[in-house]
């Protein structure tokens, strides 16, 4: 039996995310259209184009329904079946609820994982639900005070993620038990809450799965851009539906001002950048943006921070090791606070802890 569309990367089924000039230029010709309209979809995470060996293309946009359903939208298509796995497995990464052709108005639901599949594919289907319905909540929650948007959206993920029956530790819920011995949800709701205050990007949902201490599996949405980068052990890191992997370069990142009067780094380094949203930083890590990240110099980070940016680092093939150089392991303790360095490499990471240590 083929496996499910619904955790199948568009780069294992034929089509494939275009990425390249040419790819939008052949896709302009099977679609009929001016490559110069196609271009967003190359860069607005909302849209997606598709393309195969073959010429066959296909044009996607994720929108709301009048019912408030996500959908992905099919707005042109050329020689790909609306149900073809591709499309579901770029609706099932969307957090979509079904697909639509907006010529026709027909509609194809998006497959759901059974209730005897691997829990880690049951969390990635519904971490990306979890993600759409937290940005709705964000979205719709008012403006004051400053923590009800927080709020609504642990209601909104909680909502979707408690349904996988594992404990779910939470930023905005610090006292939930989780056993020693099994699997546990830890959750940020809203990464970057002073971001947002400011009007000042980014800001994200953040969520893994851990299994005896190592992140299993995770998704990071900036819900002020729409991008998303999702991992899973053993199945590869992904932003936006295309393969990335951590690469050496000049840019660090950290969480924050330094304490000090200066920010320590390797001699590589050429740039520091502070974002204000951690989930978001060490994804950049782990698609190649950034060449190390690190918190060693600052009292650390909590466990919610850092777990869902983790978990797509280390499917990515990156690194994470503390300050006496071992694998960082996560706790279930919402209040302790854990010093790493996050790199493509054991050597990167090694180098990093001897230029802050």
């Amino acid at each position: 039996m083929a496996e499910p569309a619904w955790h199948l990367p568009p780069v294992r089924l034929g089509l494939r995310v275009a990425t390249t000039p040419a790819q939008l230029a052949v896709a302009g010709e099977r679609l009929c259209m001016a490559p110069a309209a196609l271009a967003a979809a190359m860069v607005e995470p909302g849209g997606r184009l598709l393309v195969d060996e073959e010429n066959s293309a296909v044009l996607l946009r994720r929108e709301w329904a009048e019912d408030g359903a996500a959908e992905a939208v099919i707005l042109s298509r050329a020689g790909v079946p609306q149900d073809h796995p591709a499309i579901l497995a770029t609706a099932v990464g969307w957090g979509c609820d079904r697909v639509r052709h907006q010529l026709t108005g027909r509609t194809v639901g998006v497959p759901v994982p059974s209730a005897g599949a691997p829990l880690v594919d049951r969390f990635r289907h519904l971490a990306a639900v979890a993600a759409t319905r937290v940005e709705t909540a964000v979205a719709l929650a008012p403006g004051s005070p400053s923590w009800a948007a927080d709020e609504a959206a642990h209601e909104a993920a909680v909502a979707v993620l408690r349904g996988l029956g594992v404990a779910v530790l939470s930023e905005q819920r610090r006292d939930a038990a989780v056993p020693a011995d099994g699997p546990w949800i830890v959750l940020d709701p809203l990464d970057g809450t002073g971001n947002r205050a400011a009007g000042l990007p980014p800001w994200a949902f953040s969520a893994a799965l851990v299994s005896d201490g190592r992140p299993v599996a995770g998704l990071v949405a900036d819900l002020s851009s729409g991008r998303r980068w999702s991992g899973a052990a053993g199945a590869g890191a992904h932003r936006d539906g295309v393969p990335v992997a951590p690469r050496p370069g000049g840019t660090v990142v950290v969480p924050s001002a330094p304490t000090s009067d200066s920010v320590v780094v390797p001699s590589t380094a050429r740039r520091v950048r502070i974002s204000g949203c951690t989930a978001i930083d060490l994804c950049l890590v782990a698609d190649g943006s950034a060449a190390g990240w690190h918190d060693v110099d600052r009292s650390g980070s909590h466990v919610h921070d850092v777990a869902g940016g983790l978990a797509v680092l280390l499917a990515a093939g990156g690194v994470a090791l503390t300050p006496d150089g071992d694998p960082l392991v996560l706790r279930p303790d919402a209040h302790e606070l854990v010093r790493f360095v996050a790199a493509p490499d054991v050597v990167a990471a090694r180098e990093l802890l001897r230029a802050v240590g």
